[in-house]
């Protein structure tokens, strides 16, 4: 009896959860794009999936697929993740020995235009730490310092602070940081960041373990990354900011900060824990784009007549 489409998945799922080691996000997500392939699959050909059925699509039914999620409003770089999910899926068919589809490489991926990240300038970014501390409740006030100076001070990312133990503090001259793809990477600690992680420890008011999070919530439970996302909404508020002064924006804001003060671009690439060199040269990018700006305004040649 052929086995249900529904059974390979979870046992897919589980593979890229213990083999993998993929992250809860990329598990979350591709969950859910082949969940819906499947639910497309069913609706599609008329009758639940299962292995026969995947071993006889064909591109024009993965093409179809793609069709229906578009017409749903899914962009470019959602129909780019949800294509990376069903081949995932299909490779794993393959060497477990359960069927070989070559249909999902036979759709081309639609490309993506690349954008630059949007940094703060170095006075916004210096603004927003001083303006993170400004909380009625002193430890917050300090919990909210302390993990702003640590992205833009160390170029975390916010999963990467946000998982921090409380066993971490305080910091040495470096830190040992888990990124993408379960990777370790050692990142030097600032004086700033130390002497702001270690007065947001002094000041924590739940007593916990060692491997307990660092950075929490107001009711001692782990801080999520909503939270900081709320944190700079407020703090974008409050300074008149750009929509796209994120969290994440302080990671770009130390990378091209770093770079346009002479940092080396292969340093900077393992601080970030980029894989790519690539991945890092667009920093570089940001500020080229602004000098030919800043050329275009000044220069008698630049200026439209």
């Amino acid at each position: 009896m052929p086995r249900s489409a529904e059974n390979l998945k979870q046992a897919w799922l589980a593979a890229l959860r213990h083999e993998r080691r993929a992250s809860v996000h990329t598990l979350r997500a591709y969950g859910d794009d082949l969940a819906r392939f499947l639910s497309f699959l069913a609706e599609h050909k008329g009758r639940t999936p299962d292995e026969r059925m995947l071993a006889k699509l064909l591109p024009t039914d993965i093409r179809a697929f793609i069709t229906r999620r578009r017409s749903e409003g899914l962009g470019a770089r959602g129909v780019q993740r949800a294509l990376a999910a069903v081949r995932s899926f299909f490779r794993h068919l393959a060497r477990e020995g359960i069927l070989d589809n070559a249909a999902p490489r036979a759709v081309r991926t639609p490309r993506i235009a690349r954008t630059l990240p949007r940094p703060l300038s170095e006075r916004d970014a210096v603004r927003t730490l001083d303006e993170a501390g400004e909380n009625d409740v002193e430890w917050l006030g300090a919990r909210d310092t302390a993990l702003l100076t640590l992205l833009y001070g160390a170029g975390l990312r916010i999963s990467e602070a946000l998982s921090l133990k409380r066993g971490d503090a305080p910091f040495g001259a470096s830190l040992r940081v888990i990124g993408k793809g379960r990777k370790e990477r050692s990142v030097p600690v600032l004086p700033a960041v130390r002497d702001a992680v270690e007065h947001y420890a002094s000041l924590v008011p739940f007593s916990g373990e060692r491997d307990g999070s660092l950075f929490l919530s107001r009711r001692g439970k782990p801080m999520s990354a909503r939270e900081a996302q709320a944190l700079m909404q407020k703090l974008r508020g409050r300074l008149g900011l750009s929509e796209r002064a994120t969290p994440h924006a302080l990671r770009h804001s130390f990378a091209t900060h770093l770079l346009a003060n002479g940092g080396d671009l292969r340093a900077v690439q393992e601080l970030l824990g980029h894989s790519s060199l690539s991945t890092t040269q667009t920093y570089t990018e940001i500020d080229t784009k602004k000098m030919m700006e800043v050329y275009e305004r000044s220069h008698p040649r630049g200026k439209v007549s």
